[in-house]
């Protein structure tokens, strides 16, 4: 059973407690990490065979085998990825950047320019689920910053193929080159290139421990988007939601991993009493039930707070990857949530919807990041360099005081190299 606390008589530590898996895989992962630098594609073959138990003779896909697969999907399901991408593309549109010029000062020009990275790599996890939305979600937002080569790894079936709807949604979405390779190896290869797999310049997308701890020891060689932690969602609401709703939302995000966190928040210990009541009762019907078990079980809770805001105030402190906000006005409110990588506003809006198909990014800040991370965005596929102009006029306004600057902080050649452009006309 989910386990139910009084907001008024649990701890800080409760309340932010968190089990996670206490797995070390640093080593490893440096030794998977040092080998596919060292020996590159026959490395990124054998750990295949290892891991995946995919024989491969090679290992990018070929368009003949990119068109193939996509067309083995059901064309129910191709028109609804195509809706999902365009309501991605549109939303992430939005978020475009254009450089500025700034001319305010007589004879200076300041400003700043955007270029999009060159080559960016998506890793798309395989494993217990195929996952098109993480394609989608990841590839568009590069496609439109204008990224050159969208170079995506995914790892293969145990006949050496993509699934058809991973293909499908990375033809949707603009992917440049795709292999088949997963886990830490693929997160070498795209780190440090290969005779066939390219050196990307930033790598994207979830993974598992394997996966997260390869992107945090190659960062800095390449950048990363995150290091994100299972899954996580907070309901919060008032005590008029329907339970099984809000049991329904909770656990869809507890089937994910066993590891993941479903808390819901409330005013009404009536709506905790049976929601947790109809956890139990749609656990035993679900397919991932032993995941979505452990769960709940391990990082499943429900706070009861005295106020809906002191329950905004719990939201806050914990900063969850997923915010549903389950009341009859949800802007009234809206304001008041800090600390959230996706809100979802209002009873109809359930978590589901950002996974898929509204058009905000699912890659998210997850563990108390949404502090200071935010999610996903066309942000993360440019680059911002800055330029400044100063014809000799401006400069002799100014080059006095960067001069007295400099040498305040005992750096003379600093000063001399704005000094000596006039030197010769202070003799004369």
């Amino acid at each position: 059973m989910i386990k139910i606390y009084d907001l008024r008589e649990v701890s800080e530590e409760e309340i932010l407690n968190r089990q996670e898996e206490a797995v070390d895989v640093s080593a490893p992962v440096a030794d998977i990490l040092r080998t596919v630098k060292e020996r590159g594609d026959a490395a990124l073959l054998a750990y295949e065979k290892q891991f995946d138990h995919a024989e491969l003779s090679a290992l990018e896909v070929t368009p003949e085998e990119l068109e193939e697969g996509a067309a083995q999907v059901d064309p129910a399901f191709t028109q609804i990825l195509q809706e999902a991408a365009g309501n991605i593309r549109a939303f992430h549109a939005k978020q475009k950047r254009e450089g500025f010029l700034m001319t305010e000062r007589e004879g200076v020009l300041l400003g700043q320019k955007i270029t999009p990275l060159a080559r960016v790599g998506i890793y798309v996890p395989g494993g217990t689920a195929a996952y098109p939305s993480t394609v989608l979600m990841n590839a568009i937002p590069a496609h439109i910053a204008g990224v050159r080569e969208i170079v995506m790894a995914t790892p293969p079936g145990r006949d050496g193929k993509i699934r058809p709807a991973i293909l499908a949604a990375a033809k949707l979405a603009g992917v440049t080159r795709i292999f088949k390779m997963g886990g830490a190896q693929a997160i070498a290869a795209l780190a440090y290139g290969t005779k066939s797999v390219p050196k990307v310049d930033k790598i994207v997308g979830p993974g598992n421990a394997y996966v997260a701890e390869a992107k945090r020891q190659v960062f800095g060689l390449v950048n990363i988007d995150m290091i994100a932690g299972p899954s996580e969602v907070l309901v919060l609401s008032d005590g008029n939601s329907n339970p099984a709703w809000v049991a329904a939302d909770l656990l869809s995000q507890a089937e994910h991993d066993k590891m993941a966190s479903a808390v819901l928040v409330t005013d009404s210990r009536e709506l905790a009493q049976a929601v947790s009541q109809e956890i139990e009762r749609q656990l035993q019907t679900l397919e991932r039930e032993e995941i979505a078990r452990a769960s709940i079980e391990k990082n499943g809770k429900i706070l009861v707070a005295p106020t809906l805001r002191d329950g905004i105030a719990v939201a806050n402190r914990i900063a969850p990857e997923h915010l549903e906000l389950c009341v009859d006005d949800p802007f009234d409110y809206l304001g008041e949530i800090e600390n959230a990588g996706s809100i979802f506003l209002g009873r109809y809006d359930p978590e589901p919807m950002g996974d898929y198909f509204a058009g905000p990014n699912h890659t998210l800040p997850t563990m108390g990041t949404a502090r200071f991370y935010s999610p996903l965005s066309v942000d993360d596929f440019i680059k911002k360099s800055q330029f400044s102009y100063y014809t000799k006029e401006a400069l002799e306004r100014d080059y006095q005081k960067v001069s007295r600057f400099a040498k305040e902080e005992g750096l003379t050649a600093h000063a001399r190299a704005v000094d000596i452009r006039f030197e010769q006309e202070a003799k004369t």
